[in-house]
């Protein structure tokens, strides 16, 4: 029933409306530590997943880059948008950031 492939989208409304009809996912979440911790984030995320991700930066202490690795993110709700377009606002990077997102980043940030 599912694509073997993890679905990635360009257009943002697209992808919000197939959000609403997706199936409860996971978010997995890997990480690697070399001078830089990088979070690699593999799913979807979801409101219930950001309390999650917020202990975890708040684990790396203050002194650390963190950086959230998002090639393998299929699909993102609008908390979870919010989210990254905060964490970014406070100096963590997304690396491999779809373009919807990305877009929807710009367009908060300039309120249209």
């Amino acid at each position: 029933m599912f694509p073997a492939e993890p679905l990635k989208f360009s257009n943002l409304r697209l992808a919000l409306v197939l959000l609403s009809l997706w199936p409860d996912g996971m978010l997995r979440i890997g990480r690697k530590a070399n001078g830089d911790v990088v979070f690699t984030l593999s799913g979807r995320i979801d409101k219930e997943h950001i309390a999650e991700l917020e202990a975890l930066i708040a684990g790396e202490g203050k002194d650390r880059r963190i950086i959230f690795d998002l090639e393998e993110l299929t699909l993102i709700g609008q908390d979870g948008m919010a989210f990254l377009a905060q964490c970014e606002a406070v100096g963590i990077a997304l690396a491999n950031c779809d373009p919807y997102l990305r877009e929807w980043i710009a367009r908060q940030r300039t309120g249209s």
